[in-house]
C-alpha cells in the first residue's frame, strides 16, 4: 500500500474540488501534511491513517462549500476539517464512521513498513519518548488524575470518586498535569508541518 500523498501531483493553477482529478489533486497535494499532523497528534499511526480518511470523505461530502480560490485556501479548508474531526474523535475516544460508510471508502489497512514510515515521517517515536518522560515527573496525584481523564476518559465525577477528591481539585489536577505535559512536548501549530 502506498502511503497517501507520497506521490507529490501538480496542482491546478486554482483548486477546484467540483471534479473527480480535482479532488484527487487536493488529496495527492495534502493528504501527506494532514497525515502527519493527525499522527503527531493522536501517537498512533493507524488511528491517524482512519481520521485522515475521514477528514477527505468529509471534505469530499461537502466539497461545494468550498469557496477559497488559492491553494492556502485550500489547505487552511482541509486542516480545519482535520482539526474537526480530531476534536470529534478526542470527546468521543472513536473516529466517526458514518461519512466513510456512507460513500463506502474502505479504509486501507497499513503494512508494518507502511506504519513504521508514518512513526518516521511524523517523528512519532521522539515524541512519544518525551511524553513518557513527561508523563513520570507529574506528580503522583497529577498522574493518576491524567490517567483517569485521558487514558481510561472517565468522566471527571467518576475522577473525583475514584481519588476522593471534589470535582473541582479533580479538574485541577488534570488541568495541572495537562500543561505540564504540554510543556514538556512543545506546542506545534496547528498547521502544516511536513518537513520530510
Amino acid at each position: 500500500m502506498a502511503l497517501p500523498g507520497v506521490t507529490n501531483g501538480k496542482a491546478p493553477a486554482r483548486p477546484s474540488l467540483e471534479d473527480a482529478a480535482g479532488f484527487a489533486d487536493a488529496y495527492r497535494t495534502h493528504s501527506k501534511a494532514i497525515l502527519i499532523f493527525l499522527a503527531r497528534r493522536t501517537y498512533d499511526p493507524e488511528t491517524a491513517l482512519d481520521l485522515t480518511a475521514e477528514t477527505f470523505a468529509r471534505a469530499y461530502a461537502g466539497r461545494r462549500r468550498f469557496r477559497g480560490t488559492s491553494h492556502d485556501e485550500l489547505a487552511a479548508w482541509l486542516f480545519a476539517i482535520a482539526r474537526h474531526v480530531l476534536a470529534r474523535f478526542l470527546r468521543r475516544g472513536v473516529a466517526e464512521r458514518r461519512a466513510l460508510t456512507r460513500l463506502g471508502i474502505e479504509v486501507p489497512s497499513l503494512e508494518p513498513d507502511d506504519l513504521a514510515r508514518v512513526v518516521e515521517l511524523a517523528g512519532l517515536a521522539d515524541l512519544r519518548l518525551a511524553a513518557a518522560q513527561g508523563f513520570s515527573m507529574l506528580s503522583a496525584k497529577e498522574r493518576e488524575a491524567v490517567r483517569l481523564r485521558v487514558v481510561e476518559e472517565l468522566p471527571y465525577g467518576d475522577v473525583a470518586r475514584r481519588l476522593d477528591i471534589s470535582v473541582p481539585t479533580a479538574r485541577a489536577r488534570v488541568s495541572r498535569g495537562l500543561r505540564a505535559l504540554a510543556g514538556v512536548l512543545g506546542h506545534r501549530p496547528l498547521t502544516q508541518e511536513t518537513s520530510a
